[in-house]
């Protein structure tokens, strides 16, 4: 596994210095499978098809994760980030403003499926991905 592209990755885009696009073809290129943010944790695990899993710690703090969960309101946030109007740290304030706890990105799948605190979920496909 290589850790150090994975880590600076992460790294970049905490920063807000990587688009989403940027993020998913870097870490295809050192096979990740998917990986799992935990908002509420502030950790990131990253898994390889072998098993194998790597862990980042958050370098931002998250926002205060709303109580209430709004679908609306995280969905503007993905647009915005897919649009390249907001980078990864107005996108988890955003997110996080919208109740959601945690996501799952499943860069083989071209998917990814949000949770909010009271078992909500929303799923996203990559743009131009086939549903």
């Amino acid at each position: 596994m290589n850790t150090e592209v994975i880590h600076r990755t992460y790294e970049e885009t905490h920063a807000g210095r990587m688009t989403f696009p940027q993020v998913v073809g870097e870490l295809m290129g050192v096979g990740v499978e998917s990986y799992h943010a935990d908002l509420v944790c502030g950790e990131t695990t990253y898994y390889l098809p072998d098993g194998e899993t790597h862990l980042e710690r958050a370098t931002l703090s998250a926002s205060a994760i709303s109580q209430e969960y709004s679908e609306a309101g995280l969905v503007a946030a993905i647009r915005g980030a897919q649009a390249d109007a907001i980078r990864y740290p107005e996108f988890l304030r955003q997110a996080c403003a919208a109740g959601t706890v945690a996501y799952r990105v499943f860069l083989t799948g071209r998917r990814v499926v949000y949770f909010g605190r009271h078992g909500e979920v929303h799923v996203e496909e990559f743009p131009g991905s086939k549903a």
